[in-house]
């Protein structure tokens, strides 16, 4: 597993899963002992600290819920109900023909498109990165910018605020790190 899918594995996790989530144990045990800096491939030191200062999944449990659970939720994590982002139909056909393995959970989640994004990364070839940009571009960008910022806003724990800084900026990253790898396959 590379740097990419590394980052957004972790993201899409945090995103998809309750804190409490017994399968986030082990990343929330990297985060308190301060450990997911060694792993982490962006310089977001002091971000990554303030996570570290505030991870307790118990504590969390009650703000996870009131900003992404539910019909009352204060910022939706589906991005077929903003403005700009994409309808679940279109993201299930999209990963489908990738020949992603699906289930029924909708595929527009934040933490989904994440962890979508990871796996286009762990299963393509040299020259498939153009899936990932169309997944960047198509499907994400046009309203993760607006989703991070409501969470900023809405945020109860500094914890989701600051998960909200370490997303936009890796997202930035690797869509940027997605163009280099375009323009280098251009100039061969």
């Amino acid at each position: 597993m590379n740097e990419f899918s590394i980052i957004c594995r972790i993201l899409g996790s945090l995103y998809n899963r309750p804190p409490q989530d017994p399968l986030l144990a082990p990343l929330f045990t990297l985060l308190r002992e301060g450990k997911l800096q060694q792993h982490w491939p962006l310089e977001q030191d002091e971000l990554l600290n303030r996570l570290q200062q505030n991870c307790e999944p118990q504590s969390l449990a009650d703000d996870y819920q009131a900003l992404f659970v539910g019909s009352e939720c204060k910022v939706t994590p589906y991005g077929s109900q903003w403005e700009k982002g994409p309808q679940e139909a279109e993201v299930r056909a999209f990963l489908s023909q990738r020949g992603m393995p699906l289930s029924d959970v909708p595929t527009d989640h934040i933490g989904a498109l994440l962890l979508a994004a990871s796996w286009l990364e762990d299963q393509s070839e040299a020259d498939e990165y153009q899936a990932q940009i169309a997944l960047f571009d198509s499907y994400l960008l046009p309203w993760v910018g607006a989703f991070l910022g409501k969470v900023e806003a809405h945020a109860a724990t500094a914890f989701y605020r600051t998960l909200a800084a370490i997303s936009r900026e890796a997202i930035q990253a690797m869509r940027d790190e997605l163009a280099d790898e375009a323009d280098d396959a251009g100039d061969n």
